[in-house]
């Protein structure tokens, strides 16, 4: 058994990382202040299962309150930190560069000195397949240059990537970050473009499409996601980056389709012109962390949006 202390553990993908290390038959701290950027009942109820177990606590803390943050490590004691809290999202980035960059950066700078002066032996850091960029080449490499971000979200998450990267150097602390692209599943949270569809087909709504329905998604389910977060914990040495992601990217046009088709709906479309921040593609190469994590994604697209549905009718009863 080993002692797990997550970071941002009531959102979508820190509840899930949550249930699979209880399962595993580990210790879990879970770290989370319950910002207002999505409801505080849904973040809530995605640790019911969670709070009820033995080997569970959670602590309501700001990350980036460093004080609270070291206290807490030095008296937990986890082996392993994996850093999910952020503030998340491109668009709502470019409104509030200010709060992205005391959140994200600032807050990730006092969770890795909680990490060194606790003596936790591995740190893991939640990337994003945004510090790619427009990058025209494809798929994308985690040996890419990724100086050229388009957004204030995906500049806070490279900078994020820069500073582990210090830790590992000036403490000897093993840091692995990890580029998720476009998780999606149950949990889902309501800003991500799968929830925010399935809840206007379902109600016979318009669905805002953004550009011609050309542009692609790396759309990844859930449980994938979590498995390669799993995995990237289990080899923690050293500093590296793995892409997490499906590899196989989907148009605008047919995921729009795919969750119509799974709620028998017929989707209505408004066609809007490109965001600001958007880009045209995302596409993971996966080989490093098939070949040093044994990390491959199983899930189609289809069947993800279909357990998704289905978890939605069953949230519903």
């Amino acid at each position: 058994m080993s002692s797990y202390l997550v970071t941002g553990g009531a959102g979508f993908i820190g509840s899930h990382l949550v249930d699979r290390l209880l399962r595993d038959g580990h210790r879990v701290d879970a770290v989370d202040n319950f910002d207002d950027f999505y409801a505080e009942s849904i973040k809530r109820a995605n640790l019911a299962d969670a709070s009820r177990h033995p080997r569970f606590t959670l602590f309501e803390v700001d990350v980036r309150n460093r004080v609270a943050m070291e206290r807490l490590v030095a008296d937990r004691r986890p082996q392993a930190v994996v850093h999910l809290a952020a503030r998340v999202g491109v668009r709502a980035s470019i409104e509030r560069p200010d709060l992205y960059s005391d959140v994200n950066v600032g807050g990730t700078v006092s969770v890795l000195e909680a990490a060194v002066r606790g003596g936790a032996d591995r740190f893991l850091l939640a990337s994003s397949s945004s510090v790619y960029g427009d990058n025209p080449k494809v798929p994308f490499s985690e040996d890419d240059p990724v100086d050229h971000p388009i957004s204030p979200y995906a500049a806070t998450k490279r900078a994020c990537e820069l500073t582990a990267h210090v830790y590992w150097a000036l403490h000897g602390l093993p840091v692995t970050c990890l580029r998720f692209f476009t998780a999606y599943g149950p949990r889902c949270r309501p800003d991500l473009a799968v929830a925010k569809f399935t809840r206007l087909i379902e109600a016979g709504e318009l669905v805002p499409m953004f550009g011609d329905g050309t542009m692609k998604r790396d759309f990844t389910y859930v449980d994938d996601i979590i498995d390669g977060v799993v995995r990237a914990a289990e080899h923690c040495e050293g500093y590296h980056i793995y892409n997490l992601g499906n590899a196989r990217p989907i148009a605008l046009r047919e995921m729009i389709e795919t969750i119509a088709a799974a709620l028998g709906r017929r989707a209505s479309i408004d066609q809007l012109d490109m965001q600001p921040g958007d880009v045209g593609l995302t596409y993971a190469d996966v080989s490093r962390a098939r070949a040093d994590l044994g990390y491959n994604p199983r899930t189609p697209f289809a069947e993800g949006v279909a357990r998704y549905v289905a978890w939605i009718h069953r949230s519903a009863r």
